[in-house]
């Protein structure tokens, strides 16, 4: 039995942004996903959560999207994939 969680929540967000102005992260977000596990690995050998358009490998020990589809395509310069918790339901 796998002890990754069972989902996220991916933020997209501006890399170019430096200061949020007092705005969090996830209100700087341009877009965001919460994903569910699969039970696969991705071809980058991490776990595949996938939801709402997004399909991300994500290493669960360092919370790092290794791998990332939106709407079927890779991710646009200039955004940064990051990962935050889901409360469990």
């Amino acid at each position: 039995m796998s002890t990754d969680p069972k989902r996220y929540e991916i933020l997209l967000v501006p890399a170019h942004v430096e200061d949020r102005g007092g705005a969090s992260v996830a209100d700087s977000a341009v877009r965001s996903a919460v994903v569910e596990r699969t039970g696969r690995y991705g071809e980058s050998g991490y776990p595949r959560y996938e939801g709402h358009g997004v399909v991300a490998d994500v290493d669960p020990e360092t919370r790092t999207v290794e791998a990332l589809l939106v709407d079927g395509r890779e991710l646009d310069y200039g955004l940064v994939a990051l990962v935050r918790d889901v409360p469990a339901a």
